[in-house]
């Protein structure tokens, strides 16, 4: 009903009202690559909206059920941006459960990557030596990491 992926979720049911757990929470969603689901109220779901675009980005898509097993169910499926204006003049009423698409696991995987060019293969295969591993399985490690293969890392540690 939602649109989203249900393969595989996570159900974080309400999210905590400390800050700082609460904080925690949101941090570890923030690359989680299932589809998340979490209630709120109608009172603090403005409120949530704006948080989840703080910590996953505006650009993540939600599906938003209102109502769900009740009569008067409806299904909304938007972005984070999106809602946070619609709710900036609406006020929701009813019971809420947010369906939020997780991240895309190629895109995790080419952040990754990028996360990498800032250092060099030298230092990349250096760093994992420096943890006690041998050089062999340092250079593989590194070429996963940047995902090019243990040939093009031994040709540039070569030159």
């Amino acid at each position: 009903m939602s649109g989203q992926p249900t393969r595989r979720f996570v159900f974080e049911a309400f999210l905590p009202f400390d800050k700082k757990e609460r904080a925690d929470v949101l941090e570890e969603l923030k690359n989680e690559t299932r589809t998340i689901i979490i209630h709120e109220a109608p009172h603090h779901l403005a409120a949530l909206i704006d948080e989840l675009t703080g910590v996953l980005g505006g650009d993540r898509s939600v599906s938003i059920c209102k109502e769900l097993t009740k009569r008067y169910e409806k299904v909304w499926k938007t972005t984070l941006e999106e809602a946070s204006q619609f709710y900036k003049s609406q006020q929701p009423r009813g019971e809420y459960v947010l369906v939020i698409a997780g991240r895309d696991r190629q895109e995790l995987k080419l952040e990754k990557q990028k996360s990498w060019d800032a250092m060099s293969i030298q230092e990349h295969v250096s760093m994992y030596e420096n943890q006690g591993i041998d050089r062999k399985e340092a250079m593989r490690m590194a070429a996963k990491d940047r995902g090019i293969s243990k040939r093009d890392v031994y040709q540039q540690l070569l030159s």
